[in-house]
């Protein structure tokens, strides 16, 4: 099923292609360009669908905060600024009640690999979650998710005493509610503001990927690592459309980009896993040290997570204002359990395998002549 898809796809842009216009649009990933969500989920993605497209599609790709901060993505997708782009839903939780819903599970689970395949699924089939795409202005291809986040600190962070009072960088309020019942006080800012806030003292400690020790030098002003995993992120999408350009496409320039982003998700979740642990080992042999959370860090974390769902419904309703929280929930919930079992078997590294799972499972059952289509 998934040669005869490619197979479809490459003969109508050979037989369309002369009909065709070029079109050139406007990429956006606020991550500078060696992050694993910029150089596999952009500057290769782009690569790829402009050979796939036989060069009809040309992504012009902006990194970092160039063109727009964090914060401004959902705007410049709705308005068209930008015609695709990554947009961390954390970042506008008033506008995005229903993806922030589901990222309060973010402490209960620590499998990037499920969790990139179960988010896209769910958000491209969940009426509610496509309801609110629909409604701030994006059309919804594909998903992000981050290895677990850890602490990277100024000084020792092990125990609940030398937890107690440090300002800690977070994103999303799962794990800002954990940090105040653990005694620390949680500060939201962008992933882009970490190291100003360390080296400068208005942060103790930030949460985010190993990663970011060496591909944002926080190893310079963190010398301190805990192992400690403060959940993971993936809600909003790592490519969302502007709806007005998206329905000016082809259904097969939609198909083209379609199996883009089953082959970049698989190549970038691959490679940031890899990344993550890599620039782990790094960053210890520049000098940081990296220690395992104390048992009682330990004990408060793990007694969150215990109770976090019952939580979230909560706070589906009463934070988010959605009706149907526990319903949203439970799905989401559902199709993770799926994912885990369809990823059993599956060779966690084999870039094909995973294009053709995703393929198989989300996109061949996405009608590309109607999906996201106005």
């Amino acid at each position: 099923m998934f040669k005869r898809f490619l197979t479809g796809v490459a003969a109508a842009a050979l037989m369309t292609g002369s009909a065709m216009a070029e079109t050139t649009f406007t990429a956006n990933s606020f991550y500078a360009a060696e992050h694993p969500h910029s150089k596999y989920g952009y500057i290769e993605w782009a690569e790829m669908v402009e050979e796939m497209s036989g060069g009809e599609l040309k992504p012009d790709v902006y990194t970092g905060t160039v063109l727009l901060a964090p914060r401004a993505n959902l705007q410049g997708i709705r308005d068209n600024v930008v015609q695709v782009a990554h947009h961390a839903a954390v970042y506008t939780p008033s506008e995005m009640p229903v993806a922030n819903t589901v990222q309060e599970l973010g402490f209960n689970y620590s499998d990037p690999l499920v969790m990139i395949f179960a988010s896209t699924d769910f958000s491209m089939n969940n009426e509610t979650q496509l309801a609110e795409w629909a409604d701030k202005g994006v059309v919804y291809l594909g998903s992000y998710a981050t290895p677990p986040y850890v602490l990277f600190c100024r000084e020792p962070v092990r125990t609940l005493e030398e937890f107690k009072g440090k300002r800690i960088r977070t994103a999303g309020s799962s794990v800002s509610q954990w940090v105040e019942k653990a005694g620390g006080i949680p500060v939201n800012v962008p992933s882009s503001e970490m190291y100003t806030g360390l080296e400068r003292g208005t942060l103790d400690c930030a949460s985010n990927a190993a990663n970011d020790l060496i591909d944002r030098s926080l190893w310079e002003v963190s010398e301190h690592t805990t192992m400690l995993s403060t959940g993971m992120y993936w809600t909003g999408p790592q490519w969302g459309y502007n709806p007005e350009f998206w329905s000016g496409l082809t259904t097969e320039q939609r198909e083209i980009l379609m199996q883009a982003t089953a082959r970049a998700m698989s190549r970038m979740i691959i490679e940031y896993v890899g990344s993550a642990k890599e620039k782990l080992a790094l960053a210890k042999e520049k000098g940081n040290n990296v220690y395992e959370p104390g048992e009682d860090l330990l004990a408060s974390a793990e007694e969150y997570r215990a109770n976090s769902v019952e939580t979230a419904y909560r706070t589906a309703e009463e934070t988010y204002g959605l009706s149907n929280g526990k319903e949203v929930i439970d799905d989401f919930i559902a199709t993770h359990e799926k994912w885990e079992k369809l990823l059993a078997d599956v060779d966690r590294t084999d870039e094909d395998a995973l294009t053709e799972l995703v393929m198989q499972e989300i996109y061949e059952k996405v009608d590309a002549s109607t999906y996201g289509v106005q």
